[in-house]
């Protein structure tokens, strides 16, 4: 993972984003395997509009390393702070360019998926088993948000602890300075 120097208000932003985020739903088919998926499009609509409301934007740009393409998942905030990581582009095929975009398509669906920390649900199953879809939320899934975004000193532990040793110093030193506080009619 790559950050700016300092990511105290980005991981404060992403704790608000993160509270009101539901899973990406599966609304995509594989024939050959048979099976449901949630496509980028999904994981879009699941992170996209709860990280803008919070100030974060999101890039993903194809690099090059070492002959290698890789998607940088790019989580901006709108203080210049930003955390990134790398996908590895995968094909079969090298010279073929429906290989490549499936490839960077999947690259991108898994980057931001992983790097939000999202999962996927099959929204059939959901309303199956009488759950609803797991962007409803419930008094308890509010509770456990606001106590985690209201408790500074743990999230600041868990940036830390994530954190390059070198520069956890001047996390642990900016990050009391971080907004926190998620009122009840925002979840």
């Amino acid at each position: 993972m790559n950050r700016s120097e300092s990511i105290a208000k980005i991981a404060a932003a992403l704790v608000k984003a993160q509270s009101v985020m539901g899973n990406a739903i599966k609304d995509a088919k594989n024939p050959f395997f048979k099976s449901s998926y949630a496509n980028l499009n999904a994981v879009r609509e699941a992170v996209l509009p709860a990280m803008n409301a919070n100030g974060i934007s999101v890039l993903q740009p194809i690099i090059q390393i070492d002959g290698k393409s890789f998607v940088e998942t790019v989580l901006l905030h709108d203080s210049g702070e930003f955390i990134s990581s790398l996908t590895e582009v995968i094909v079969s095929k090298a010279n073929d360019a429906q290989q490549q975009g499936s490839g960077i398509s999947y690259a991108r669906r898994y980057g931001l998926q992983s790097l939000a920390n999202i999962g996927s649900d099959d929204d059939d199953g959901e309303a199956a088993v009488g759950r609803g879809s797991s962007k409803s939320s419930s008094n308890s899934t509010q509770a456990i948000a606001t106590s985690s975004v209201n408790n500074v000193d743990k999230l600041e532990e868990v940036v830390v602890q994530s954190a390059p040793a070198a520069s956890r110093g001047s996390f642990r030193k900016n990050a009391s300075k971080a907004e926190t506080t998620i009122p009840s009619g925002d979840l």
